[in-house]
């Protein structure tokens, strides 16, 4: 056992080795984890922080002269243009010069006089739909106040049923909040699958693994040997990531650390297998990099990182079972933000667990298969 034991052990240091006596090497396995967190948390955001619009105003009233006051004053929306036409709405849309137009129409100052309803007016350009959607929403909460406002003035009961929303694990919304903690996991996953890809088949290659096989190690121990550090540089990078989220940017962990790094252990482990099967297939280092990047982007798209899961189609929501970042991910943010414990996320666990359990074999069964 001892002999197992050392043997593997010396084989890891030759890959980390490998992987660290490289300058190159050491730059790409921290810089781009550390780029990427920050570019994901400033730049890959839904976040409103400045809203362009223009104004058609037919009323010239005080009441509409005070919600537009109101609107500008959110420090959301600038306005860009004062149309005098509706045919001049068409301009400030189709160049994308506005995001929004707001339209008061000539009666607006009359019919809040008189009590009635007083529509305001929308036109939104929805080739961003996420965007346009969240920036109607915000204007109709500038309304829904204003109105509130007006009802109190006019001595009138306020209405009946009122919204009180209470954003739980998120209080402010931000979309860092939900992206970051999933990062932990799916930038971790990109490194972690191409560089155990690239073992064996960087080893044919560069044409020492026929010297490998003359060495007295087993092809379980060899593969052992090349899945253990890919683990823990994937453990590394998620802590770099962890790091970034947590103190630049603020982002509070509610849970412990010993879940998270258990969850992140079972997927690393899941992931490796992935990667060990697609370095067996593998005559050489390309082969392995393009096999690799094939399978990322659709892992990416399937797990549940940017849209939920439960609204994509139930065959591609039945593919999602054999993505470990699909589990990943859900078990992070759980974790980061709602503080769960490991009952909880058992059920992540659980299909990672199963998705190891039929990779490294398979790995292992491939790998013996090509040394035939």
């Amino acid at each position: 056992m001892l002999d197992f034991l050392l043997r593997i052990a010396n084989l890891c240091r030759k890959e980390l080795l490998a992987i660290l006596k490289d300058p190159a090497s050491r730059v790409i396995l921290v810089v781009p984890a550390l780029m990427q967190s920050l570019i994901f948390g400033y730049a890959a955001t839904y976040d409103l922080s400045n809203v362009p619009y223009a104004l058609l105003d037919q009323s010239h009233g005080g009441a509409a002269t005070e919600l537009v006051a109101r609107l500008d004053g959110t420090g959301v929306f600038h306005r860009v243009a004062t149309l005098r036409t509706q045919a001049d709405i068409r301009e400030v849309i189709d160049t994308q010069k506005a995001l929004l137009v707001v339209q008061l129409g000539p009666d607006f100052e009359q019919r809040l006089a008189a009590g009635q309803r007083a529509p305001v007016q929308l036109i939104l350009d929805a080739r961003n739909s996420n965007t346009a959607g969240s920036a109607a929403g915000y204007v109709g909460a500038v309304v829904e106040r204003y109105n509130a406002e007006l009802r109190s003035r006019a001595g009138m009961a306020p209405a009946p049923l009122a919204v009180e929303s209470r954003a739980w694990f998120n209080p402010n919304l931000e979309t860092r909040w939900n992206l970051l903690p999933g990062m932990i996991a799916a930038l971790s996953m990109v490194q972690t699958l191409l560089l155990t890809a690239l073992s064996v088949a960087r080893e044919r290659e560069q044409g020492t693994f026929d010297q490998l096989l003359v060495t007295p190690m087993s092809p379980l121990e060899i593969m052992v040997g090349k899945a253990l550090p890919p683990v823990l540089v994937g453990l590394v990078q998620s802590s770099l990531v962890l790091l970034v989220a947590r103190f630049w940017f603020g982002i509070p962990m509610a849970g412990s650390l010993f879940t998270l790094y258990t969850g992140l252990v079972f997927f690393t482990v899941a992931s490796v297998g992935i990667g060990l099967s697609i370095s067996a297939v593998s005559a050489n280092m390309q082969q392995a990099m393009l096999y690799t990047f094939v399978l990322l982007m659709p892992m990416m798209l399937l797990s549940g990182l940017t849209t939920p899961v439960r609204n994509m189609p139930e065959l591609l929501q039945m593919a999602t079972l054999a993505n470990p970042l699909r589990f990943a991910i859900d078990l992070v943010q759980r974790v980061y933000l709602e503080g769960v414990g490991l009952s909880t996320v058992a059920a992540n666990l659980i299909p990672l667990s199963v998705i190891a359990v039929v990779t490294l074999p398979l790995a292992a069964w491939l790998f013996r298969n090509r040394l035939a």
